[in-house]
């Protein structure tokens, strides 16, 4: 059988609004004393506005402000879209180098890395261990080093090289400024 999923809302307006007494905040920002739930609503409805519940005193009394609600929902939408638009949003990119890689690959590489920090990205440099190459991890090292030196002036470390499995692992950002 399936489960129902009950939304639980967020916002009560106007005759939603569950308590019997009501801390009036009108738009001025001037509180009316506690008054009755119908007393508020023929208020706001003087005023042609919404009583919209900002928060609970306690279980029979709840703080409301008189405002447009419609107009309120509009700033609202406006601002998460606001902040959506001012979010960076950063992605994690991957280069694989091994331990016998050629200068010229090894250029080629930290080229690929140098476009991929320059758009912000975080970029995972991985230096694959093949066969029995685990065991002479020094050159692993070197070559490594070898990349980061290419790309160290369009980039900072963020993560200290790490051994992990078969793959030495390192994590490089790009530089602020």
């Amino acid at each position: 059988m399936a489960e129902i999923k009950r939304e639980t809302k967020s916002e009560f307006v106007n005759r939603e609004i569950r308590a019997k007494m009501i801390l009036v905040i009108d738009n001025d920002g001037n509180k009316i004393g506690p008054i009755s739930k119908m007393d508020a609503l023929k208020m706001a409805e003087d005023r042609d506005l919404d009583l919209l519940q900002v928060g609970q005193q306690d279980n029979n009394t709840a703080i409301a402000k008189i405002l447009d609600y419609g107009k309120f929902k509009y700033e609202q939408k406006r601002k998460v879209k606001e902040n959506k638009k001012n979010q960076t949003k950063t992605e994690n990119k991957e280069i694989r180098l091994t331990v016998g890689i050629g200068q010229h690959d090894l250029e080629t590489k930290a080229k690929k890395a140098r476009e991929f920090l320059s758009n912000g990205d975080r970029v995972k440099v991985s230096l694959k261990f093949k066969g029995r190459e685990i065991v002479h991890q020094e050159f692993g090292q070197k070559t490594l080093e070898a990349f980061l030196k290419i790309i160290e002036d369009v980039c900072k470390v963020e993560k200290e090289p790490k051994l992990t499995s078969r793959f030495l692992d390192v994590y490089v950002v790009p530089k602020k400024g």
